[in-house]
Formats: structure tokens, C-alpha cells, sequence
């Protein structure tokens, strides 16, 4: 259970181009400094689990569960150009049930998963200035109703010591806003070269994610015509992912390369309806995600310390038609940079042993820049700005069950816009500077 207040993160400089502070009136494209937007967020989650063990080799799992998440969005009075309040709350209630056999060279599993939700959603929209017949005033009320039902078989099998083969297959039906099903196949292969010990690794598999449960109707129908939408009712997402990767130890390090690509029909994203912050799914027809992803791990150095390293190039495209959702726009011929499309990303750090049972840890992170939605308004080329940042963690074990650590994170408190595409809350930026302390205490089980 966990109880949350987010605070739309802002830029407080009215001087940055952001901002654009000019003889006391803010001249950017869309100022953020008087902004004062939160999201309260409330998660419950009730669940168990029945084993049975027929033998050494044979057990069965038995696990429902009902599981309640609730996002309350609010806006400051003084929002420009619209005021929004979006509040939702989802109940789940299912379960899976799973049989495991562990035989001679095969790893068998079994199972089916399946669940009923429930949606309750509230959108209003006031313009700011009132306008006349615009906005959603009193707010709209949607309820709307689904589930999903999965069957799965998975098993691994290893006929040498040196060589592993994985298959699977995982039918799905999914009924809501729309009732259909999809049949996902998964393959793998894991070769480990003797006295090398290299670990070379392929997979080919399809996945299915079932819709958000949300329709337009009444006011919120008429507030989305009146700003030049439509809404088609959205599909699945449905990917075809394909990897392969090589594991490297040297000498008490661990290199691991791999390279991936996912292609992507009726690619979720989202999109908001004219200037506010009433948020919608949509589907775009097509997206490719592809890239490699390296990471190397030290040993411990001096028996103190261990260094870390994970980098990552990667290109995220969609192209066609908007095919589910909200419908103002579409994207050009060819593949186009999606909003997370971010180039480079990368994240050194390490942790250390010190006296008298403490430790210390830290991580640098760079980010080459997302895509810039609005070239020349204020930042030039395709791209926002490359950005960095500096986390720190101090810690103390005190005696074998309570520890300490203070924790900071973005250290030097760089400000960065990350996203400057339409989305739910406005424009992103990153967290400022945020320092907490955090205790453990490790009760005897």
C-alpha cells in the first residue's frame, strides 16, 4: 500500500528562454514558472499465494489477488490556457494459477492468468479565460468495464550442459472496448563456449498488450469535436521482438553487449486534447524500436569498490496513420522520432566500503536530448539540449538489522526540459535537487 503527491516538476528561472521574462510578462512559447500542477496517487494491492508440492519435481502455484490504483490530476485556478482536473480510479480483481515441472532436461511451466477491471475516470476542463461553450463544465464521468484472459506454456530445455533451448506460446483474449485475441509464439537459445565461458544468446518472440479501458462520450465527446478530434476505439498493441546478445567474463569483469529490435503494430502513445492536460491514448499504425545496449561490471577493486557502466544507443520511429484514439493528426511518409527518442544514454558510477561499516555509492547519468518537438522555439536542430546529472548516496549499517542512508539525487540541481512534445502535465522537465533519508530494519523471519 503507498500514498503519493507528485508535483508536476517546473522551470523556476524566469529569465531562461523557457520562461522568457520580458518587462514582467513571461514571452515563451509555453512558460512553466507559475505553474503549480500535482498528481495524487493512492496504490493497494492484496495478494497470496497457495503452493502445493506433489514431489521434488512437481508443484502447483495458486495466486489471486485484487489490486486498486487511483491518479487524482489537478491544476492551479490560475492555469493558462485551461484549467484540468482528470481523476481516475482502476480495480482489478483475477488471478493466475501455474504448474511448474522440473524433469531431467526440461524446466516446464504451465499456467493461466486472467483478471476483470473497472474504471471510474473524471475529466473537466475550464478555459482561463472562461470561454463560452468550451471546456467541460461540470466535469464528465466515464465508467467503462474489461478483462483479459491468458493461457501460457513455456519450457526450457537443455540437452548439453554447454547449450539451453527455450519455447513458449501464450494465447490471449481481451475484452472491452473491444474484443479481441492474439496468439504469441517465443523462441530462445543460449550457447556458453567451454573454457571460454562467452554465453552467446538469441530470442525471436511476439507479445500483446491489451488496451487502456477509455472512451469518449458525451461532454467529453462534444469537448474533443469542438477542438477538430475524433476517437476511434483503440486495439491492442501487438510487437514482434527479435535479440541477441554475448555475455564476456575477463578476469573478474563482465562485459555484455546485445543488439534488439521491436517492430510494433498499433504502437501505443498518447496525445491531449487542444491545450490541456486531459490526457488520451492513441495508436499509431507502425513503430520500430531498435538499438545496443553494452554494460560492463567490475570485480571488487582492493576488495572495496566496484565500478559500473551501462550505455545505450537506441532509435525509437513510428510512420502511418493514427489507427485508435484521439485523431488531430498523422505523421508524415517514413519513419518519423518518436518523443522518447533519445540517442545516447549513459550511466557510470560505483560504490565503495568504508570504515566502521559504511558505504558510499554514486551514479552519473547523460542523456544526449529527446526529440524537439518545436525546432527553433527556443532550442535549434531536431533535438532538446544534451543534459547530466550527478546522484550520492552515503549509508551505515548499525549493528546486523537497522541501517541508514542519506540519499541525493541530481546533486548540482541542473534544470533540463526533457520533452517538449504535447503530453500529459505539460512540458517535462527533470526532478530538482532532491535529498532524503531512508532507514531499514531487518526483522528475524
Amino acid at each position: 500500500m503507498r500514498k503519493d503527491y507528485y508535483q508536476i516538476p517546473y522551470d523556476p528561472f524566469p529569465n531562461d528562454i523557457e520562461n522568457n521574462l520580458v518587462s514582467g510578462v513571461l514571452t515563451g512559447q509555453y512558460p512553466s514558472l507559475d505553474l503549480r500542477d500535482g498528481d495524487h496517487e493512492s496504490d493497494a494491492i492484496v495478494n497470496f499465494s497457495w503452493v502445493h508440492t506433489f514431489n521434488s519435481k512437481l508443484l502447483l502455484t495458486v495466486s489471486p489477488f485484487y489490486h486498486r490504483n487511483a491518479a487524482d490530476y489537478a491544476s492551479s485556478p490560475n492555469d493558462s490556457p485551461v484549467v484540468t482536473t482528470q481523476d481516475r480510479t482502476s480495480n482489478y480483481g483475477g488471478g493466475q494459477v501455474s504448474f511448474a515441472a522440473n524433469l531431467a532436461k526440461n524446466n516446464l511451466q504451465i499456467g493461466v492468468y486472467s483478471f476483470y477491471q473497472h474504471d471510474n475516470e473524471l475529466f473537466g476542463a475550464i478555459f482561463n479565460p472562461v470561454q463560452q461553450n468550451e471546456g467541460i463544465n461540470p466535469p464528465d464521468r466515464e465508467n467503462r468495464s474489461g478483462s483479459l484472459a491468458s493461457f501460457f506454456i513455456d519450457d526450457k530445455f537443455k540437452p548439453f550442459s554447454w547449450l539451453t533451448l527455450t519455447a513458449g506460446m501464450r494465447p490471449t483474449h481481451f475484452s472491452g472496448g473491444v474484443s479481441e485475441s492474439a496468439i504469441s509464439p517465443r523462441f530462445g537459445v543460449a550457447l556458453n563456449i567451454p573454457h571460454l565461458n562467452w554465453t552467446f544468446r538469441a530470442f525471436y518472440g511476439h507479445y500483446y498488450q491489451a488496451p487502456p479501458l477509455i472512451t469518449a462520450s458525451g461532454p467529453l465527446f462534444q469537448f474533443a469535436n469542438t477542438n477538430n478530434l475524433g476517437f476511434i476505439k483503440l486495439s491492442g498493441e501487438r510487437d514482434e521482438e527479435h535479440q541477441f546478445g554475448v555475455t564476456i567474463p575477463f578476469r573478474g569483469w563482465t562485459l555484455d553487449v546485445d543488439n534488439f529490435r521491436t517492430n510494433v503494430v498499433n504502437f501505443f502513445d498518447h496525445n491531449n486534447i487542444g491545450e490541456s492536460n486531459l490526457f488520451f491514448p492513441i495508436t499509431i499504425a507502425h513503430a520500430v524500436i531498435r538499438g545496443w545496449e553494452a554494460t560492463l561490471r567490475s570485480p571488487r577493486i582492493a576488495h572495496h569498490g566496484q565500478i559500473h557502466l551501462a550505455y545505450s544507443n537506441q532509435i525509437a520511429e513510428a510512420s502511418g496513420a493514427i489507427t485508435g484514439g484521439l485523431t488531430d493528426f498523422s505523421l508524415p511518409a517514413g519513419l518519423s522520432p518518436l518523443d522518447h527518442d533519445q540517442r545516447n544514454t549513459l550511466n557510470v558510477g560505483g560504490d565503495i566500503t568504508l570504515p566502521w561499516r559504511a558505504y558510499a555509492s554514486t551514479n552519473v547519468y547523460y542523456g544526449s536530448g529527446f526529440t524537439n518537438a518545436f525546432p527553433g522555439q527556443p532550442y535549434p536542430g531536431a533535438y532538446l539540449p544534451a543534459h547530466t546529472t550527478f546522484d550520492l548516496s552515503l549509508g551505515k549499517d548499525f549493528g546486523e538489522r537497522f541501517s541508514a542512508t542519506l540519499n541525493a539525487m541530481n546533486v548540482a540541481n541542473r534544470r533540463v526540459e526533457l520533452d517538449n512534445s504535447v503530453t500529459f502535465g505539460g512540458f517535462h522537465w527533470n526532478n530538482p535537487r532532491e535529498i532524503y533519508v531512508e532507514f531499514r530494519y531487518r526483522f528475524h523471519y
